[in-house]
Formats: C-alpha cells, sequence, structure tokens
C-alpha cells in the first residue's frame, strides 16, 4: 500500500483537485419582513469570475434602485468558500405592493481554480414569504436603519 502525503488544510489548487468545487447560487432570504439577495459560494473550492443574471429586472429600496442590475451581479473576481456577499432588497411588503417580479431566475456562471466554466440556473418564487407572519419592532423603538448605496458621479 502506498502512503499518501498529508494534504494542507487548504489550497485553492488542493482544493479543486481533491475534488472539491466551487458552488455559487444566488439566494433571496426573508427576515422578520426585510428582503435581502446573496451570491454565496456554498462550495469547498474558490470560485472566480462570478456573474449573475436575471431573467426579469426587479427593483428595491422603495423602488428607487434597479437591484437586478447592481455591479454585485456583473461580475465578482473571487468568492472564497462558505463566503456570501448580501445586500438589502426591500421590505417585503414594499416589494409585493410594487408589484415587483415574484418568479425570478438567476442564471450564475463562474470558474474554478483550474478555470473551468460552471453554469447553475435557479428558479425563486418569492410569493411564498406573501403571507408569512412576522413581528414588527414595537411602537417607540428605534428601527433598523437601512443605508442607501453612495451615489455613483
Amino acid at each position: 500500500m502506498r502512503e499518501r502525503k498529508p494534504q494542507p488544510a487548504f489550497s485553492a489548487a488542493g482544493a479543486a483537485g481533491a475534488g472539491g468545487q466551487p458552488e455559487v447560487i444566488v439566494d433571496f432570504l426573508f427576515d422578520h419582513g426585510l428582503f435581502h439577495v446573496a451570491v454565496a459560494n456554498v462550495g469547498e473550492a474558490p470560485a472566480y469570475s462570478v456573474s449573475v443574471k436575471f431573467d426579469k429586472k426587479f427593483r428595491g429600496l422603495g423602488g428607487t434602485q434597479d437591484v437586478s442590475a447592481l455591479p454585485l451581479f456583473r461580475q465578482i473576481k473571487f468568492l472564497a468558500p462558505h463566503r456570501r456577499i448580501e445586500t438589502f432588497l426591500d421590505t417585503s411588503s414594499a416589494y409585493f405592493r410594487r408589484g415587483e417580479p415574484t418568479r425570478l431566475t438567476a442564471v450564475i456562471s463562474f470558474r474554478d481554480a483550474r478555470r473551468r466554466p460552471y453554469v447553475r440556473r435557479i428558479a425563486h418564487d418569492l410569493s411564498i414569504y406573501k403571507k408569512v407572519a412576522y413581528v414588527l419592532p414595537p411602537a417607540g423603538t428605534n428601527p433598523p436603519v437601512i443605508s442607501s448605496p453612495i451615489p455613483q458621479p
């Protein structure tokens, strides 16, 4: 029997070569009436050149921001394993009141350390959150602070 050399706990080449691969997803997170959108690498290896395209345009921040067109979704050069980048979308009540799309498909493309391409297609149906009950903070307490992105010149 041949003896194997011990491998470091993590290395980009080791993870890609040892069967580990990146696995990038887009998820819509619902937390007490607030929607967030996240790009996450749930895989065991880094992802490179991550890009997301949505089948429909959707707006957030009270209808003022085309969230589907954010630079976040255009090109993430590097996304480490088990990391995510998340942005606030809107309150669920404002999102639904404006009639934003509830059925969205995200097409995610990315590469591994060996430059092998991957494409994932994930369908979401946000209408499942329309009837979800949640607790609002009591009146007179400080609501969460929601910051807007810095406007670009």
